[in-house]
């Protein structure tokens, strides 16, 4: 799943591509906005907010629009010169495509594509916590947050985007790991709740501006993550084999010595 800076990214990938631009046309392959036409309006900038693109518009009476969709699993943004070849994705998959003088954008498997007017965008969004990349990021609302469920698993509430906006799986699993909390151990429990959050915030900014997402600090296929997607490979600090088990609706992956179990018999393999 593309976490908050893959999203961060992709939207600065849409303003490089669109911002300033007017549209020449437009095609939305959704039943919701199968009658929309675009063509006329112009880019004012493209948005994230934690997991979601936030696409704003004037049309040409002045009024302001938004465009919102959600990547989740598998939605991608590929921006192209006119005439190239789209060779992101199969052409069943395309939901929307955006022409502009300069570009074309097409968004491939998108999610909660919505146009609504800009001064309504927190009708979509507003349930949101602090977004860890954006201008307005608040730990202390963050921790508030957190703490506010203590008997819920912090790996499951990491992942609450009501909580804080932006964390997915795998910066849940390296968090986890690099402040040595197990994912099972209660809110209420863990040790430092703003260090977790802060040192979140620093991964997920690290990354920004590239497309290769690291949290061991090196580039290297194979090389990118301490726990993530490396299930009975050696943990990379004491040797242990990392495992891999279901927590909540989502898999997790932890070093059971490295992260010792306080609330749960450690016998998963």
């Amino acid at each position: 799943m593309p976490e908050g800076d893959t999203v961060w990214n992709t939207a600065r990938v849409l303003h490089r591509a669109l911002a300033g631009a007017r549209l020449t046309g437009s095609d939305f392959r959704v039943p919701q906005l199968a009658t929309t036409d675009l063509t006329g309006w112009t880019v004012r900038e493209s948005a994230s907010r934690g997991k979601h693109l936030l696409l704003r518009l004037a049309a040409p009476d002045g009024a302001h629009w938004t465009l919102h969709s959600h990547l989740r699993m598998e939605g991608a943004w590929r921006a192209y010169a006119p005439g190239e070849r789209w060779s992101a994705r199969p052409a069943h998959l395309i939901r929307v495509v955006l022409r502009s003088p300069g570009a074309v954008a097409v968004g491939y498997h998108l999610h909660e594509l919505a146009l609504v007017p800009t001064a309504e965008e927190e009708s979509l969004v507003g349930q949101l916590g602090p977004d860890l990349l954006g201008a307005d990021w608040d730990p202390a609302e963050a921790v508030r947050r957190l703490a506010a469920h203590p008997e819920r698993t912090i790996g499951e509430a990491l992942l609450d985007q009501r909580n804080l906006a932006g964390i997915g799986n795998l910066y849940k699993c390296e968090v986890l790991f690099l402040r040595g909390v197990s994912p099972w151990t209660p809110v209420g429990a863990v040790p430092d709740l703003a260090g977790t959050v802060t040192l979140a915030q620093r991964l997920l900014a690290a990354n920004r501006g590239r497309w290769t997402q690291s949290t061991t600090g090196s580039l290297h296929r194979g090389q990118t993550s301490y726990v993530y997607g490396r299930r009975a490979q050696p943990c990379r600090r004491c040797g242990t084999a990392i495992r891999k088990e279901e927590l909540g609706e989502r898999v997790t992956y932890w070093c059971p010595v490295c992260q010792p179990e306080r609330t749960r018999r450690d016998d998963a393999g």
